[in-house]
């Protein structure tokens, strides 16, 4: 539940922190990136 919390946070840090759409798709892949990751390391 912590790491929702903690991603769901971070998730719009990123959003409010993008100026424009090509940033935007960025920090989009970049958040996929990582719930990837960690869904890897939970397998």
């Amino acid at each position: 539940m912590k790491q929702r919390i903690a991603l769901l946070i971070a998730a719009l840090a990123m959003l409010a922190g993008c100026n424009t759409f090509q940033g935007f798709g960025k920090d989009v892949q970049k958040a996929g990136e990582k719930i990837e990751d960690a869904a890897a390391r939970r397998k």
